[in-house]
C-alpha cells in the first residue's frame, strides 16, 4: 500500500508533550495528575491531544491584545 500523504500525530506521548511545551516531564506529570492539563488515558498509557494542548496554551496567555 503506497500512501502519498504524510500523517501528523494527533496524540503526543508524555515525552513529546513535555518537549513541545518546553517543560520538564516532572512538571507535565504534576499538571496531568492535578487534572490541569488535557490528557487521555488509554489503559495505562497517557496521551496528550495536540489540538487540546494548543487551546490550553491559548487560554493561559497573559497580556497582548486589550
Amino acid at each position: 500500500m503506497n500512501s502519498s500523504f504524510t500523517t501528523t500525530a494527533l496524540l503526543l506521548t508524555p515525552k513529546q508533550a513535555a518537549e513541545a511545551l518546553a517543560i520538564s516531564p516532572r512538571k507535565l506529570w504534576g499538571l496531568t495528575a492535578s487534572g490541569e492539563i488535557p490528557h487521555i488515558r488509554c489503559g495505562r498509557c497517557v496521551r496528550y491531544p495536540v489540538d487540546d494542548l494548543r487551546r490550553w496554551i491559548d487560554n493561559r496567555k497573559k497580556g497582548g491584545e486589550r
